[in-house]
């Protein structure tokens, strides 16, 4: 069964100026706003990263899972870990039988399916496996109607999710997502997840991500001129370290 990291999910408080800042140092843009995010309270912006994407919600009123999400991390940051396969029924199954509930089960008729995990089940972060027809031919239902498949770079290659006990959680995750930790992380099809301490008084959560670039020297430079915190290949953006490959 493939298993690709597809999609990560940052929260804040308003998109702006997050999403902005985003599409300036790594030359993206914002291509989707879902309007079926309003009925969790939300707004979005959805950005093609290649061929993988970059997501910013923000809530839109009071007592919403983003708006705790929000205060107990202390601010923007990392919010959801999305990954796409190409058989979603076979992970149906396979998620119950290792104890892990599905907390919000997103079924478009044979369009889209989409298993957003219980994160007291998963521990890190909210883990999300999902499936669309026509992927093969380069159709992602997160991105909308007119989506058909990007360039090969940039890309969202890898993400490091933190926690006090980052070896029991990669265990952990290994078992849901049927993937063996080596000292690397865990390797999916495509791109990988990392798993570290968490040192930084935020929890455990979404820390990072790694973008391979088809131009590392121009991001950095507009991370740079942006005032970001750039520190070696790593800039500061949206609550997460931002990990430039190149």
């Amino acid at each position: 069964m493939s298993l690709r990291l597809r999609q990560i999910c940052l929260v804040a408080p308003a998109l702006e100026p997050v999403v902005g800042t985003l599409c300036d140092v790594l030359g993206i843009e914002v291509f989707y706003r879902d309007p079926n995010v309003g009925k969790y309270g939300l707004v979005n912006a959805v950005m093609p990263v290649g061929d993988t994407f970059l997501e910013v919600v923000a809530p839109t009123q009071p007592g919403t899972a983003a708006a705790r999400y929000l205060a107990r991390r202390g601010g923007e940051g990392g919010y959801m870990v999305i990954l796409d396969c190409d058989a979603i029924e076979p992970w149906i199954d396979h998620v119950a039988s290792v104890g892990v509930r599905v907390a919000n089960d997103l079924d478009y008729a044979g369009e889209y399916r989409g298993l957003q995990l219980h994160p007291r089940d998963t521990g890190g972060t909210l883990l999300e496996i999902n499936w669309s027809h026509g992927s093969a031919q380069g159709a992602y239902h997160p991105a909308g109607p007119d989506w058909h498949g990007g360039a090969p770079l940039p890309a969202i290659v890898g993400a490091t999710v933190q926690s006090d006990d980052p070896a029991a959680l990669a265990e952990r995750w290994a078992s849901i997502l049927r993937r063996p930790v080596t000292e690397a992380g865990i390797a999916l099809d495509q791109g990988t997840l990392r798993f570290v301490a968490a040192t930084d008084g935020r929890g455990e959560g979404l820390a990072g991500i790694d973008v391979l670039a088809a131009d590392r020297a121009g991001v950095l430079a507009a991370a740079a001129a942006r005032g970001l915190a750039v520190g070696g290949d790593l800039l500061w953006v949206g609550g997460v370290w931002v990990r430039v490959l190149g």
